[in-house]
C-alpha cells in the first residue's frame, strides 16, 4: 500500500529541495513540496531516486514524479513521463486529496472577508 507522509526524511531533504528548485524554474507560480508518497522506497535506493512529491502552489495541488541523481556538488533532476504514473493495472492513479493544512491560511483569508465560505470537494479537485 502507498504511504503519503507530510514531513520529508531528513536522508532525502537535499534531494527534494534540489527538485523544488528545479519544478519552481519551470512554472508560473512558487510550489511548496507538502508531501511525499513512498518515502521508505526512496530512501532504500542508491544512486539515481525516484521521488514521488506532493507539490501545492497557487490555487493547485499535483503529484509529481521526479528522477534525482547526485552530480559533481549538485543534482540532475528530470520530470518522470506522465505514463509511468500509472499503476500496475494500466489505470492511472487517482487524484490525489490535499493535504491537511495546504489551504489553511487561504481559508482563513478568506472567512475574514465573508459570512460564509462554501468548499466543493470533487475527486480530488476542491
Amino acid at each position: 500500500m502507498m504511504s503519503v507522509q507530510e514531513t520529508i526524511p531528513e536522508g532525502l531533504r537535499p534531494e527534494v529541495e534540489a527538485t523544488l528548485a528545479w519544478f519552481n524554474a519551470r512554472e508560473d507560480v512558487a510550489f511548496e513540496v507538502t508531501g511525499i508518497l513512498d518515502p521508505e522506497a526512496a530512501l532504500e535506493a542508491s544512486g539515481t531516486r525516484e521521488l514521488r512529491l506532493v507539490l501545492c502552489g497557487g490555487d493547485r495541488c499535483e503529484q509529481r514524479s521526479f528522477r534525482v541523481s547526485a552530480a559533481d556538488e549538485d543534482y540532475e533532476v528530470a520530470l518522470l513521463d506522465d505514463d509511468q504514473a500509472q499503476a500496475a493495472d494500466g489505470q492511472r492513479q487517482a487524484e490525489l486529496d490535499p493535504p491537511p493544512g495546504a489551504r489553511r491560511g487561504w481559508l482563513d483569508r478568506t472567512l475574514g472577508q465573508h459570512a460564509f465560505v462554501v468548499l466543493v470537494f470533487y475527486r480530488g479537485f476542491w
